[in-house]
């Protein structure tokens, strides 16, 4: 049977441009861990949106796809970042039911433009055609689907060496751009400060890209580390923040629970 390319007024699947648009702050998580009941739990505690790893942990297509579909049935948007920023890297996660692309070390505006190209269809993009099983995770027709894909991808870059510092109005000045976040780490490590984000030369580095993302009006995202960090991150214009890893959040967990006990 051939797929239906026919469609109707497109009605976006992804709610996330909407609550930054109304300047609603959203929180999220990343999922490392290949495990769907893990994405469950996390999806059904409260987390807007989920980015599936497929840059740093153990997580394959296969396991990023039933990942993705695990989020079914609630409101948590699924997102990807990928290991590097070409466009088919990004392809696969788009047709197995991501809502947008999360590309680290954008670091120029050609960087930036290359990523935005990378999730819409000609003529606004370079996406090849593709989405085999996109339209069943949203229960909608491939019609449909191909009508809002350009709406409903969002793309996510991350400012996270010091070169993108130096060149964040060129880089925010890029249309498409759906988000910018901060990476606190990566920051750190392209000034050979690996796992000091609290230096003040890292903190310095942060502030200029949080301003120069502020000013361009693209919603700004980072990582929150504590609910006080959360709420100043909030009150400065944040709208997107992450609150932490899978295995981090376990962590905490753990160690909440052992608190007050005799061991």
């Amino acid at each position: 049977m051939e797929p239906d390319l026919t469609s109707a007024t497109p009605t976006p699947l992804n709610r996330l441009r909407r609550e930054w648009r109304e300047k609603r702050p959203t929180f999220g998580a990343i999922a490392t861990i290949p495990s769907i009941p893990t994405v469950q739990i996390m999806a059904r505690s409260g987390l807007d949106w989920i980015i599936v790893d497929l840059e740093h942990g153990p997580i394959d297509l296969t396991s990023a796809h039933a990942m993705i579909t695990a989020t079914a049935g609630t409101p948590c948007v699924p997102l990807a970042r990928i290991a590097a920023n070409e466009p088919w890297l990004a392809k696969a996660p788009m047709d197995i039911g991501a809502l947008g692309i999360n590309f680290p070390m954008i670091c120029n505006r050609t960087d930036a433009e290359k990523a935005v190209r990378s999730l819409r269809y000609p003529p606004k993009g370079d996406r090849f055609w593709g989405p085999f099983h996109a339209p069943f995770r949203w229960g909608v027709s491939m019609g449909d689907y191909m009508a809002a894909a350009d709406d409903d991808m969002i793309c996510m870059i991350t400012i996270e060496h010091a070169d993108a510092v130096e060149r964040i109005d060129e880089i925010m000045a890029t249309p498409g751009i759906d988000v910018a976040v901060i990476g606190p780490g990566d920051l750190a490590t392209s000034i050979n400060k690996r796992g000091q984000i609290d230096d003040p030369d890292v903190q310095t580095l942060m502030k200029r890209a949080e301003e120069g993302i502020l000013k361009s009006g693209v919603p700004i995202g980072g990582v929150a580390r504590t609910a006080e960090q959360a709420n100043a991150m909030i009150d400065r214009g944040y709208l997107a923040l992450a609150l932490g890893f899978d295995w981090s959040l376990f962590q905490r967990g753990i160690a909440d629970a052992f608190k007050g006990i005799k061991r």
